[in-house]
């Protein structure tokens, strides 16, 4: 296709701008950045922003970011007009969508660390920001309508403030990472106050068809004090603090959850075969391994048949983890005897299975700790059940404990078989509550019953008692 000569002109004035801006200190550009903030708190209402759940809303993000793309030298004109990457068939990733007046105008991907880690760590390294504590994941693919590019920020900025906030409050995330264009860099450095993971450009980043990339981190704990102290004292159009912290956006639809799961997948039996075998060939690029590890995540009857098999016995030559572990995070308290006294642990529970679980616990678990452990699922979910405690691990500065349950309650065994039927994340909101499973039967080695269910008004705080106990 054939550009046109104001698309040409348009390019060449944007590439002077640039060099003169170049020429400017790096603090005086910074300021220039920031004098260009014009964000509204009122949205015009013709404006949606949405996680990305139907065939026609995917569709619509993979074609503007294949055209953005194409455009910008980042990928190769497809067939399929669209820009699908196996990050997309995972459920650890999510596709958020602006829409106007209906249609997909603006998008977005965020991808929490799973099976295939993230594109960029093929060329950037993250040991800087794994030593830290909390969750990762990669801000990619962002792409914007042409029609909407130069309308100061009125679909970029509620895009970037949906996106900050599902990571802070629905991804379970603390840190993201960006792989962007040097000649990107600058406006996340200057608004945002992402920093360089390391301060040489990678000349060939083959994710964006060998074009230069810069990467990038920002700290969501940390970040609303960093907005605060930049941005407070603006008026309210410039003031980014207030926009990103504290407004809530009407245009704004969030995931409606039963369960406190991280991730919203989407994608059906037919729409992943429709996007990865028959739009594109993304399955058909796939080696042994990841075949075997996309089957052992869709491991639904209904994605069977469009998920690519593995050559034969590569199943055979390869070890993966073959029972369920669903990502939550759940607060939990823990409740063990010691002496005459009942303590009570609190804990965060970030991975649940039908007999067990991982959780976060900032206090020293001896192993074969054993207690009452109760759990909010959900709102209105709440299970109850003897744990113990079998391992523990650390990791990026935080402490993990590994709990058998061999006798999980009938709302435990609720959660996990929803989260094992649904396959996206408006399957396990329509699950009705089914009526209780009958009581579980323990095998002749199973743990007897320390003692009976501890009412959490007579536990004594852990976190008090042992730091009184503490020497020194």
């Amino acid at each position: 296709m054939k550009r046109s000569l104001a698309s040409i002109a348009r390019q060449l004035l944007h590439q002077a701008a640039r060099a003169a801006l170049a020429l400017l200190p790096r603090r005086l550009r910074f300021t220039l950045f920031r004098s260009l903030i014009d964000c509204d708190d009122a949205p015009d209402a013709r404006l949606e922003l949405k996680i990305a759940d139907t065939q026609d809303e995917l569709e619509a993000c993979f074609r503007i970011l294949h055209d953005a793309y194409v455009a910008a030298g980042f990928m190769q004109p497809d067939p399929s007009g669209l820009r699908v990457t196996i990050y997309h068939a995972l459920p650890t990733t999510t596709t958020l969508c602006a829409k106007w007046d209906g249609q997909v105008v603006g998008t977005i991907s965020i991808i929490r660390e799973g099976v295939f880690g993230f594109p960029l760590q093929s060329v950037f390294n993250l040991g800087q920001v794994r030593s830290k504590t909390g969750k990762i994941a990669e801000i990619s693919a962002l792409a914007i309508d042409r029609r909407f590019r130069a309308t100061g920020g009125r679909v970029l900025f509620p895009l970037m403030k949906f996106m900050y906030g599902y990571c802070r409050q629905y991804f379970d995330t603390r840190h993201i990472v960006i792989a962007v264009n040097p000649n990107k860099i600058e406006m996340y450095e200057s608004l945002l106050f992402f920093e360089r993971l390391q301060a040489r450009v990678v000349d060939n980043y083959d994710f964006a068809n060998g074009a230069p990339a810069v990467g990038a981190t920002l700290d969501l704990l940390h970040a609303p004090e960093v907005f605060r102290q930049a941005y407070g004292h603006k008026r309210a159009r410039k003031n980014l603090f207030r926009y990103f912290v504290e407004t809530r956006l009407a245009n704004i639809r969030v995931p409606s959850r039963r369960f406190f799961t991280t991730n919203d997948p989407v994608l059906t039996p037919a729409m992943m075969d429709h996007f990865f075998n028959r739009r594109t060939q993304v399955f058909q690029s796939l080696n042994d391994r990841q075949r075997l590890l996309l089957q052992s995540i869709y491991d639904h009857p209904g994605y069977r048949a469009v998920l690519p098999a593995p050559s034969h016995g590569a199943d055979a030559q390869m070890s993966l983890r073959q029972h369920q572990r669903f990502s939550i995070r759940c607060p939990a308290r823990l409740s063990v005897r010691s002496y005459d006294t009942r303590l009570c642990f609190p804990l965060q529970v970030i991975e649940l299975s039908l007999h067990g679980f991982q959780a976060e616990c900032t206090l020293p678990l001896p192993e074969g700790t054993r207690g009452w452990v109760e759990i909010d699922l959900g709102e209105d979910e709440t299970a109850l059940a003897e744990a113990t405690a079998v391992r523990r691990h650390e990791a990026g500065g935080q402490v993990f404990y590994g709990f058998a349950v061999p006798a999980p309650d009938a709302a435990w065994q609720r959660c996990v078989v929803a989260l094992q039927t649904s396959g996206t994340h408006i399957d396990l909101h329509a699950v009705q509550p089914s009526p209780a499973p009958p009581p579980m039967q323990q095998s002749a080695g199973a743990v007897r019953s320390v003692a009976e269910p501890p009412d959490q008004r007579d536990c004594t705080d852990a976190v008090a008692v042992l730091t009184v106990r503490r020497p020194g």
